[in-house]
């Protein structure tokens, strides 16, 4: 596979995480059966999987003049990245998630303070014109302040840098922003958040996408966790699979696919076939404990993506 040119800029956190049989009540404490401490954030979970699924990465990230800061600098210079640029702030801690992931299905329930990854500049971003424009992808989320992922993709559409925006965690968007982007990859949630339909199953899938393309999005793929996911240009829909897992941790699922795809997409591969690739490659993360640290390889996906066929 040709190593396409991804840049990604989105959040650190540093996730603690705590594994129960289920989740606490209000007002109850509960003994978590295991914990770990590891880097997170939905940027930096997205730079992992982009990577090692492939691309050549660019992280652009933001973090506090702290502990937390320490550990994601050191993280992210032994992550095998291209170029890393990461700005700080000493007036803003950094990014942090507290997690629980329980029961059988391994569901999450997630707590973040963004702190520092809600403080980037203008001029931060303007610094980053250069690696964006040299993408073959750019990769955001929601999870920074909205004036920042405002500029990147203006930037982004200026370059002719093909733009995928993960909008979660979800925060109101304009309809003006979403028609800049060249691809939308909501989750069911985030989908109903952006349309008012209550998106449970493929069919609300459609009506939701239908909405989305009204807004002036040409193509998005609404992701439904062990539904599969609904890829949609134009209104032309098709039904991308769930591949089988035994989920551990489903907390990077989203991340994963999203880093995936983008690998795929920057190495030229057409958009059907690489939500398939993506789509294995987050059913091999699920598998494993962890955000970053439970992205699989390459050649694990396309494993898990043959064995199925």
């Amino acid at each position: 596979m040709k190593k396409g040119k991804v840049c990604v800029l989105g959040s650190f956190n540093l996730d603690i995480v705590a594994g129960m049989a289920r989740f606490p009540q209000p007002g109850e404490s509960l003994i978590a059966h295991n914990s770990m401490m590891g880097a997170g954030g939905k940027g930096a979970n997205q730079a992992v999987a982009a990577l090692r699924a492939g691309a050549r990465v660019h992280y652009i990230g933001k973090v506090g003049r702290d502990d937390f800061g320490t550990f994601a600098r050191r993280h992210l210079d032994s992550a095998g990245f291209d170029a890393v640029t990461l700005f700080s702030t000493p007036d803003f801690p950094t990014g942090n998630a507290l997690i629980y992931v329980a029961g059988i299905d391994a569901e999450n329930m997630i707590a973040v303070d963004p702190g520092a990854n809600l403080t980037f500049t203008a001029e931060e971003v303007e610094q980053c014109r250069p690696a964006i424009a040299a993408a073959d992808i750019l990769l955001t989320q929601l999870e920074n302040n909205l004036s920042a992922i405002e500029k990147v993709i203006d930037i982004a559409e200026e370059a002719g840098t093909f733009i995928i925006l993960n909008p979660a965690p979800f925060q109101p968007v304009s309809d003006a922003l979403l028609a800049k982007v060249d691809l939308l990859t909501p989750n069911a949630t985030e989908c109903t958040l952006l349309t008012g339909i209550e998106v449970i199953d493929i069919a609300t899938a459609q009506q939701a996408a239908n909405v989305l393309h009204d807004k002036g999005i040409y193509a998005l793929i609404i992701t439904l966790g062990t539904q599969g996911a609904l890829l949609s240009v134009a209104g032309d829909f098709q039904l991308i699979a769930a591949f089988p897992a035994v989920p551990k941790d489903t907390t990077g699922a989203g991340d994963a696919f999203n880093g995936a795809l983008a690998a795929q997409l920057a190495s030229g591969i057409n958009l059907l076939e690489a939500a398939n690739f993506a789509s294995a490659y987050a059913s091999v993360c699920v598998e494993r404990a962890g955000a970053a640290a439970s992205m699989p390889t390459y050649e694990e996906a396309l494993k898990r993506q043959w064995a199925t066929l």
